[in-house]
């Protein structure tokens, strides 16, 4: 662990200090071995992770490249615009897909965001987004039924939170405080996320008011592939 570690240690550095750019071939794994004194396998060991951590690809028999980090997502924590609009007017190839809208049990957290009584129902609704077909973003919205009767029926179908608010005439929207924290992707998110569990989620928890009203319109936990965004705050 140690061999591999100071093998990914080095590669980094030199990516770093722009030795190595963007789909630079790296040194082979026969190099490696032979420059830090380790078997072949610790030098395959050191890519593959390196791979998982998305700092580099592999072709098969041509082996390791240097991944462009610069080709990332700038991410925009405000809450006036939806994110779909947000992706649409930088231009990139976006989709957002439901991919679930369920009751959720009592919690405590996100009822009290929604200022919405025990016994009322919240619904959790939840679309995947993705840019040029690539998974980057699992986005969770909890509503009270109370607030919006229909959300029941209607939320399957739902890929832009922003347009069913306007939809249903809210035309103004802010945010409520936001908390960032990191995980790592559970089996669920990786399969969703088409990640290894090795890359770290950013998780952001929000919420949005109705900027007239001053009234909880949701509560939002969504988490991001942090290998895809430059986050800005």
């Amino acid at each position: 662990m140690h061999d591999e570690m100071e093998i990914m240690d080095k590669l980094i550095a030199d990516m770093e200090a722009g030795i190595y750019e963007a789909d630079d071939k790296l040194p082979s794994e026969n190099d490696l071995a032979k420059l830090f004194k380790v078997p072949r396998m610790t030098a395959r060991k050191a890519y593959e992770k390196l791979q998982d951590l998305g700092y580099v690809y592999s072709k098969q028999g041509k082996g390791s490249f240097v991944r462009d980090q610069h080709q990332r997502i700038p991410l925009l924590f405000s809450g006036n615009e939806s994110f779909s609009r947000k992706m649409i007017h930088m231009g990139y190839d976006y989709q957002s897909r439901n991919i679930f809208c369920d009751p959720i049990e009592y919690n405590h957290k996100v009822y009290k965001a929604l200022e919405a009584q025990p016994e009322e129902r919240v619904f959790r609704i939840g679309r995947l987004r993705l840019i040029d077909n690539r998974p980057i973003a699992i986005h969770a919205s909890y509503v009270a039924e109370s607030m919006f009767p229909d959300i029941g029926r209607t939320g399957r179908d739902i890929t832009s939170m922003f347009d069913y608010y306007r939809g249903k005439g809210y035309t103004g929207f802010e945010s409520m405080k936001t908390l960032l924290s990191v995980t790592y992707p559970g089996r669920k998110e990786r399969e969703l996320l088409a990640c290894t569990s090795l890359i770290p989620l950013l998780v952001v928890e929000t919420g949005c008011l109705d900027s007239l009203t001053n009234r909880p319109l949701e509560y939002t936990r969504i988490m991001y592939r942090s290998d895809y965004f430059t986050y800005e705050l």
